[in-house]
């Protein structure tokens, strides 16, 4: 059993992480957040000690090692902004590290990571859970089968946010980094991850509730859409009730993905303790795609 901490226990996908570490029988012992109401642990790990400041943090992870509890591993669910911070205060304490997407906003702090590894002799760990899904997973393996050597691809993604969106951080580039960076991360990496490296990107519209460009990999080439706005979802979304839409079509054939997703941070944290997790370099190429989106927008 390994013993977790989490900083920004009080987001959105937090309670993934904690659902991950319940699932995969390991302990939550403490958790962090600026935010003090967090009546979701009871439901998980009752007995976790909370903190409202890095400081008491820190001051936790010191004092239990001479104890002989040390922590093991720190997931990282903060605000995008402070993802570096908590790495390098994770790393420092002599943890491994579980950080969501984005790992960095600027891809030029990956190199800071990997000193920083090296020093503590630690891992930092990508969520890039896409890369669990079955049906990307099938996709990967039908693209290296094909006979074809360069596809098609348009992905459309719509995910309505009310008005509380662009008060809190995520609405705030500098501390999110845009909505290509916030909510297109996963489906960068995803693509990159099967079909090859960027040769060139080319931006279309970006603002602070929607983008789109095309994408030249080494394989595809993409046309991507990516909007906060519910008056772009199709009717097929709307008749249904739904302020979600994800689509991606692979020479003009639909992939569906639409359902397995709250299941793949458990996937992710089963294969990151069998030593089988995405490191700095898995990340790297996504990260650069979108500080170049975000460099031409």
């Amino acid at each position: 059993m390994k013993r977790f901490a989490l900083i920004g226990a009080a987001g959105f996908v937090a309670e993934r992480h904690i659902k991950a570490i319940k699932e995969t029988e390991n302990e939550l012992v403490c958790a962090m957040d600026t935010f003090d109401v967090m009546g979701r642990m009871d439901s998980y790990f009752p007995e976790a000690e909370f903190f409202t400041s890095e400081k008491e943090l820190v001051q936790f992870l010191q004092q239990a090692k001479p104890k002989g509890k040390p922590v093991d591993y720190i997931s990282i669910c903060s605000p995008n902004n402070l993802h570096i911070k908590h790495i390098e205060l994770a790393l420092k304490n002599g943890c491994d590290v579980i950080c969501e997407k984005p790992l960095v906003i600027d891809s030029k702090d990956l190199e800071k990571i990997k000193e920083c590894e090296a020093e503590s002799g630690k891992k930092v760990n990508a969520i890039l859970q896409l890369r669990h899904h079955p049906a990307i997973l099938k996709l990967k393996k039908d693209i290296e089968q094909s006979d074809k050597d360069f596809f098609d691809i348009d992905l459309n993604y719509i995910t309505s946010r009310g008005k509380w969106y662009f008060k809190s951080w995520k609405g705030d580039f500098e501390k999110s980094g845009g909505i290509a960076t916030n909510i297109g991360i996963h489906f960068f990496d995803m693509l990159t991850w099967i079909f090859g490296k960027v040769q060139k990107s080319n931006v279309s519209v970006y603002e602070a509730t929607k983008a789109s460009g095309e994408l030249v990999l080494e394989k595809a080439k993409v046309n991507w859409f990516l909007s906060l706005d519910a008056n772009d979802l199709p009717e097929v979304a709307t008749k249904a009730s739904k302020r979600t839409y994800r689509s991606i079509k692979v020479d003009g054939r639909e992939i569906e993905f639409s359902n397995g997703f709250t299941d793949l941070h458990t996937v992710t944290y089963q294969k990151i303790l069998s030593g089988n997790g995405f490191g700095v370099e898995d990340a790297r190429e996504s990260l650069d795609l979108i500080a170049l989106i975000r460099s031409i927008r």
